[in-house]
C-alpha cells in the first residue's frame, strides 16, 4: 500500500513554516490520539501517520530529502537518524567513497552505530486561567513505550544475546551497486550487531512494551498558551536499553468568563448604571487576587478604559506583574417601575431645546450636525 504525501497527511502546503507544521500536527494529534478514540484502529493508524509525517517534515535535513526524493529517500532500510527509515545523505556518500578507498587501501567503515535514544512525545495540557497564573500540579496519563521489566529492556528472556549471523556483529552489511560498494544498517539486527536468542515473552524481544504512564507535572506560575514544559527522560524508552526520549507538555489556557489575557495584562468589562456614569461613583471590580475599588469620575462615557496597576499577571518571563484594564459599559435600565419611568420622563424633559442638547450631550450634537451637513451636501 503506497504512502500518502506527508504534506497531505498534515493538511499543509509545501511552503509551510515550522510553526504551521507544529500547529497542524497538534490538530491532528488532538483529533486522532488513542486516548480520545479508545479501540478505534483507524484513528490509531491516522495518529501514527501524522506522527511519522511530522517527524520527517519538522527535521530540516529529512524535509529537504523528502522534497527531493519523496518516500523513496527513506526506503531500502537506510536508517540512521530517528525517523521512519531515515537516511542521512552525508552518511550514504561517506559510505560510498569510504568503501571505495577502503577496498583499495584495505580499510573499511563498518562500525555499528549502536541503539538510538527513545522518541520524544508530546502532550497538550488544558488549564484554567487561575491555574496558569498561580501555578498548579497536575496528574496526567501518557500512552508510551516503557522498558520491559522482566527482561530489563534487553528483549531476552535469559539475558543472553548472540552475534548476528548476517552482519557478524558489525551492525552493517555491504552490498555492491555498479562500481560502488555501499553499506547500510543490517536489516536482521537493526544495526545492533546482536540478536536475541530467546525472546522475552512479555515484549516479544523488543525490549519495550506499550503502557500508560501516570506522571505528576508541576506547572510554574505565569505560563500561557504556547508555553512548553520539558520533562527529561519521560518520553519513549530507547531500544535495547538506550536512553529514553523526553516528554514535552504544551500548555493551552481555556477562555475565562470574566478576564481576557494579553501577555502580562488582563482585560475585563465593568457594567455601571447611567446614574453612576453621570454622577460618578466608586465601584468594586474583581481581580485574580480579590476585589479592588475603582473610582469612576462624573460624566464618564461608556467604553472608557481604566487601568488598575499591578493587578495583571506575572508571567514566567517577567519580573513584575502586568496591569488590569477595566472598560466600563453603561447599561440601560430595564424592568422600570411606574415611578422610575415618570422620573426619567421628567429628567428627559430638561433636555428639550437645542442649547440643552449641546450642553449636556456634546457627542450627540456633533453627530446631528454631521447628519445635517451630509443631507445638505446631498441636496446641492
Amino acid at each position: 500500500m503506497s504512502k500518502r504525501d506527508y504534506y497531505e497527511v498534515l493538511g499543509v502546503t509545501r511552503t509551510a513554516t515550522d510553526e504551521d507544521l507544529k500547529k497542524a500536527y497538534r490538530r491532528c494529534a488532538m483529533k486522532f490520539h488513542p486516548d480520545r478514540n479508545p479501540g478505534d484502529a483507524a484513528a490509531e493508524a491516522a495518529f501514527k501517520e501524522c506522527k511519522e509525517a511530522y517527524e520527517v517534515l519538522s527535521d530540516p535535513n529529512r524535509r529537504r530529502m523528502y522534497d527531493q526524493h519523496g518516500h523513496a529517500a527513506f526506503e531500502h532500510g537506510m536508517g540512521g537518524g530517528g525517523g521512519p527509515g531515515y537516511a542521512d545523505m552525508g552518511d550514504i556518500f561517506g559510505d560510498i567513497f569510504g568503501n571505495i578507498f577502503g577496498n583499495i587501501f584495505g580499510g573499511g567503515a563498518g562500525a555499528s552505530r549502536g541503539p538510538r535514544r527513545g522518541a520524544d512525545i508530546g502532550y497538550v495540557m488544558e488549564l484554567s486561567l487561575e491555574e496558569a497564573v498561580f501555578g498548579v500540579e497536575k496528574q496526567i496519563e501518557i500512552p508510551t513505550l516503557e522498558e520491559c521489566e522482566p527482561c530489563t529492556g534487553s528483549g531476552s528472556s535469559d539475558g543472553k544475546v548472540e552475534t548476528c549471523p548476517t552482519c557478524h556483529g558489525r551492525g552493517q552489511v555491504r552490498f555492491q551497486r555498479g562500481i560502488f560498494s555501499m553499506q547500510q544498517a543490517c536489516p536482521h539486527c537493526g544495526g545492533r550487531g546482536q540478536i536475541v536468542a530467546k525472546p522475552c515473552a512479555e515484549c516479544r524481544g523488543q525490549g519495550r512494551v506499550e503502557r500508560t504512564k501516570t506522571l505528576q507535572v508541576k506547572v510554574p506560575a505565569g505560563v500561557d498558551t504556547g508555553d512548553r514544559i520539558r520533562l527529561a527522560g519521560e518520553g519513549e524508552a530507547g531500544p535495547s536499553g538506550a536512553s529514553p526520549g523526553d516528554l514535552y507538555v504544551d500548555v493551552r489556557v481555556r477562555e475565562h468568563e470574566i478576564f481576557q489575557r494579553d501577555g502580562d495584562d488582563l482585560h475585563c468589562e465593568v457594567p455601571i448604571r447611567i446614574t453612576q456614569a453621570a454622577l460618578g461613583d466608586t465601584v468594586r471590580v474583581p481581580t485574580l487576587n480579590g476585589e479592588v475599588e475603582l473610582r469612576v469620575p462624573a460624566e464618564t462615557q461608556s467604553g472608557k478604559l481604566f487601568r488598575v496597576r499591578d493587578k495583571g499577571v506575572k508571567s514566567v518571563r517577567s519580573r513584575a506583574p502586568g496591569d488590569l484594564y477595566c472598560r466600563v459599559v453603561v447599561e440601560t435600565p430595564v424592568n422600570l417601575t411606574t415611578e422610575q419611568r415618570e422620573l426619567l420622563e421628567q429628567f428627559e424633559a430638561t433636555f428639550v431645546g437645542d442649547t440643552a442638547a449641546r450642553r449636556h450631550s456634546p457627542r450627540s450634537s456633533t453627530f446631528l450636525d454631521g447628519v445635517k451637513g451630509f443631507w445638505e451636501r446631498m441636496k446641492s
